[in-house]
């Protein structure tokens, strides 16, 4: 049924593609999947990298205390403010 695509068929199935997407969007849905494929990609290869590598079970106590700072934008101080992690006490 499906194996005998000629190229009448092929190009009709591509006219009803932009015409339900549109001609400019196009480009746009092909490097935003485009960029997604990448990522699963690099993802997929990090996964199998850290394989044979395992996490630490507890972070060191002292690394808890650490006070970070959050950011608006990259660079941008004027809207930056302190932030403390939840330490085992306060979560409970």
């Amino acid at each position: 049924m499906f194996g005998r695509l000629g190229a009448p068929e092929i190009i009709l199935i591509l006219v009803v593609i932009v015409l339900l997407f549109g001609a400019k969007k196009l480009p746009d849905m092909a490097r935003s999947l485009g960029k997604s494929a990448r990522i699963l990609k690099s993802e997929a290869k990090a996964m199998k990298s850290d394989q044979g590598k395992t996490a630490p079970a507890d972070p060191p106590n002292d690394v808890q205390d650490v006070q970070r700072t959050i950011k608006a934008a990259p660079g941008d101080t004027t809207t930056a403010r302190p932030v403390t992690e939840p330490s085992e006490s306060t979560q409970r």
